[in-house]
């Protein structure tokens, strides 16, 4: 990885959209601070899409395309994308499934956490799981704030698979869903039906933050990449790393990396 300084300008003035993850991007230690809500509305501002693409939960979704001024958002790792249309108010909620389907998905992955919760003591899940449509959310930590050992993560995993399901890590859970989706499968749906958009011919106008094992599609797909500086702790999960790193961490980073495109425009 190159530094964020390495970036030539020429490169930068082409994007006119982010995607970005983000826990432990645009957040940091689950916090989002004053800088790193104020670097996305400069994306706003300086009239470049801003998608956050977040491993988090439908009803934290709902709060940011409401609340963050951002042109849309994909959560529960590409379960779905929700975008508020700024002429009626109202927001559009379109998920990878239909509904009965997702009825149906939920349900079995009911039947899969009360498995992992029987099979494995001392393991828990996120807190925000009852706001999630179609993810389970198993925390990497226990209770007393010690990161499972590898191993156990490695059985969760073996475990939710053999029920058929998809596993990703990221830098505080482990998710498991039903499907064949992932990030980058909505970020394609979301700019053909939001922007009549084709990824694969304007992903060199595109920008992808982020810090986690669970953006390897992003990584991969875009030309552009910025990971965050704490990145470094998962690059052996990293098949493609991102191109360039900022100095800072977690939301920090993320605002610099924006400064840095912002810069570059003007």
């Amino acid at each position: 990885m190159k530094p964020l300084s390495a970036i030539p300008t020429s490169r930068l003035k082409r994007v006119r959209g982010v995607f970005t993850d983000v826990d432990d991007t645009i957040t940091t230690h689950g916090r989002l601070t004053a800088r790193a809500l104020g670097a996305v509305e400069a994306l706003v501002k300086a009239g470049i899409r801003v998608v956050p693409v977040t491993g988090g939960p439908a009803g934290w979704c709902d709060h940011i395309a409401r609340a963050w001024n951002v042109d849309a958002v994909i959560g529960e790792g590409g379960a779905f994308y929700f975008h508020l249309d700024r002429e009626t108010g109202k927001l559009r909620r379109r998920f990878w499934f239909d509904d009965q389907t997702r009825a149906e998905k939920r349900q079995m992955m009911e039947a899969a956490r009360d498995s992992v919760l029987a099979e494995f003591p001392g393991v828990f899940l996120s807190s925000d799981q009852p706001y999630r449509e179609l993810d389970l959310a198993i925390e990497l930590r226990n209770a007393k704030g010690s990161r499972l050992p590898d191993p156990v993560i490695a059985d969760i995993r073996a475990m939710v698979r053999r029920r058929g399901m998809t596993t990703k890590v990221s830098s505080i859970h482990i998710n498991a869903y039903f499907g064949d989706y992932d990030k980058l499968a909505m970020a394609r749906i979301a700019a053909r039906e939001l922007w009549d958009e084709d990824l694969d011919a304007t992903r060199n106008r595109w920008l992808f933050i982020g810090d986690s094992a669970n953006d390897e599609a992003m990584f991969s797909f875009f030309p552009l990449t910025v990971g965050v500086a704490n990145v470094r702790q998962v690059l052996d999960r990293l098949p493609v790393p991102p191109k360039f790193v900022t100095p800072g961490e977690g939301g920090a980073g993320f605002a610099q990396a924006v400064r840095a495109l912002i810069d570059a425009r003007r």
